[in-house]
C-alpha cells in the first residue's frame, strides 16, 4: 500500500502512471469523484502490494533500511543493487509487505433517537469486516440500578455476519452528561449495584453482548477505590457467564494526575481487572477549545508509555478518532463550538475553498485554513491517511493490544484500507 501526497499540478491520471494502477481503482479505494481535481496537500492511498521509497540527499541502503525496518541485504536483493552502489536523491526502491501482525479492532457507533439510522447501519455494516469489536453507545445506568438502552437496530445481525463480538458499553451518563452523582450511587449502595450488575449479565444475555465495557467518567476522587471494588465485583460475575470485561480510561501520563476526569481512573487496577482497557488518546483538540490535532502523537505517545508502566501491552487499545474539527477564528474561550468533520468532509471543503492542505510532522497531522463566505476565517484539523499511519507505527512499535475508534458514521476509506495492509485482525 503507497501513501500518495498531491503536489501542484498532479491529476488522478499522472499518479495511474506513475504506479501502474487504474483511475478508477485508485478514485474507488479513496472513495473519490475522478473528475473532480485534486487538492495540493491530499493523501491518497494506492492499492498496491508493498510500497516505493523515494531516497532522500544523502541517503544510502543502511540509513533507509534503518528508517523502513528491513535489512540492507534484504533491501538491495529485492532492488537488484549492490550495497555499496551510491544512491541518486530521487531514485525509487520497492519496499515489499512487511509480515502483518495480529490486533484487535473496535469501533464505536452512537445510535441517536429511537432507532438506528439507515446510513449507521451502513457504516457498520462496511466496518464489520476489519473490526474484532462492535459497541453501540450506550446503555446507560439509571439511579434504581436498571438500564436505559440505546436503540441496537439490525447491529447484532450485522455483527454476527462478519464475525465481529458485541461490546455492551455501560456507563453514567444522565441528561448527556457523565454524572459523578450518579457514579456514587451505584458505586456505594450495595443493593442498587447489585440490581444493576444482575441487569447487565440479563441484557448481555438477551442481545448477545459477550464483552462487558465499563466507561464511567466524570467520578468523584474520592470514589476511586469504590470504583475499584466495583470492578472487581463486576469481573468476578461477568467472567463465570464466559464474558469478557473491559474499561475505558482518561488519558493520564501518571498516577498522581489530578483533575474530575482523571483521578478515579486508576491504570494499575484497572490492568489487573479488566481483561482489556481501551485509553481515550484523543481530544487534545476539542470542539470547546483552541484549534490543534484532535490526538497529537507526541501527547499520545506519552500516555501510553506511561500505561506501559502500570499494566502490560496486551490489554492495552489505544484510541483513534475517526473526525477533525473545523474551528472559526479567533478563538475565544467559551465562544461558537468547532464542527466536527469527517476526514471526507475535510478535503472536500479544502478543495470547495481552494485551501492547500498543509502537515504538521510533530504533531502528525494534516491540517488547512480557509476563509467563510461572511469574511471569517476558519481551521480545520483532520485525519489522513499519513496520521493514521503514523499511530499504527506507534501501536506496532509499542506491541499494544490494538486499537478502538470513536466512532462509526464519519467517512474515512482510508482508515480500513490502511487496517488491513498493516494488521491480521482479530475475530473473536
Amino acid at each position: 500500500m503507497q501513501i500518495q501526497v498531491i503536489q501542484k499540478g498532479q491529476t488522478l491520471y499522472q499518479i495511474s502512471q506513475i504506479y501502474g494502477v487504474s483511475v478508477d481503482t485508485i478514485a474507488a479505494a479513496n472513495e473519490i469523484d475522478p473528475s473532480q481535481a485534486l487538492v495540493i496537500g491530499q493523501a491518497l492511498v494506492i492499492p498496491i502490494v508493498g510500497s516505493y521509497y523515494w531516497v532522500q540527499p544523502g541517503e544510502n541502503l543502511y540509513v533507509i533500511a534503518r528508517k523502513l525496518g528491513v535489512s540492507p541485504q534484504e533491501l538491495a536483493s529485492i532492488n537488484g543493487l549492490s550495497l555499496s552502489r551510491p544512491l541518486p536523491a530521487g531514485f525509487r526502491l520497492y519496499i515489499p509487505p512487511f509480515p502483518r501482525p495480529s490486533a484487535e479492532v473496535n469501533a464505536y457507533l452512537e445510535p441517536r433517537g429511537t432507532h438506528v439510522a439507515p446510513a449507521l447501519s451502513q457504516s457498520a455494516k462496511e466496518a464489520a469486516p476489519h473490526l474484532t469489536y462492535l459497541a453501540p453507545f450506550s446503555f446507560r445506568i439509571k439511579r434504581d440500578g436498571t438500564l436505559q438502552a440505546p436503540p441496537l437496530g439490525d447491529l447484532a445481525s450485522i455483527a454476527a455476519e462478519q464475525g465481529v463480538t458485541l461490546m455492551m458499553v455501560v456507563t453514567n451518563l444522565e441528561n448527556d452528561q457523565f454524572s459523578a452523582g450518579l457514579g456514587h450511587i451505584f458505586l456505594t449502595d450495595e443493593n442498587i449495584q447489585n440490581r444493576l450488575l444482575e441487569t447487565i449479565i440479563s441484557t448481555a444475555k438477551q442481545f448477545g453482548f459477550r464483552d462487558i465495557h465499563f466507561d464511567i467518567e466524570h467520578l468523584l476522587p474520592t470514589d476511586r477505590e469504590a470504583y475499584n471494588r466495583f470492578l472487581r465485583k463486576a469481573a468476578k460475575q461477568i467472567h463465570q457467564e464466559g464474558y469478557l470485561m473491559s474499561t475505558a480510561l482518561a488519558p493520564k501520563t501518571s498516577a498522581a494526575q489530578a483533575g474530575e476526569w482523571y483521578s478515579a481512573h486508576d491504570y494499575k487496577a484497572h490492568g489487573e481487572i479488566a481483561d482489556f482497557v481501551i485509553i481515550m488518546t484523543y481530544e487534545w483538540g476539542y470542539s470547546g477549545g483552541p484549534a490543534m490535532a484532535v490526538s497529537p502523537i507526541g501527547p499520545v505517545r506519552k500516555v501510553l508509555e506511561y500505561a506501559l508502566t502500570e499494566m502490560p501491552a496486551s490489554k492495552i487499545m489505544m484510541g483513534q478518532n475517526l473526525y477533525g474539527y473545523d474551528w472559526t477564528l479567533p478563538y475565544v474561550k467559551g465562544g461558537a463550538y468547532a464542527k466536527a468533520v469527517s476526514p471526507q468532509a475535510a478535503i472536500e471543503l479544502a478543495r470547495k475553498n481552494h485551501a492547500q492542505i498543509m502537515y504538521d510532522y510533530t504533531a502528525q497531522a494534516p491540517h488547512f485554513n480557509y476563509w467563510d463566505e461572511a469574511g471569517k476565517e476558519h481551521t480545520v484539523w483532520f485525519e489522513d491517511a499519513r496520521s493514521i499511519q503514523a499511530k499504527f507505527h506507534l501501536l506496532k512499535e509499542l506491541n499494544l493490544r490494538g486499537i478502538s475508534y470513536w466512532k462509526l458514521g464519519l467517512s474515512f476509506p482510508q482508515n480500513w484500507l490502511l487496517i488491513e495492509n498493516n494488521f491480521k485482525v482479530v475475530k473473536r
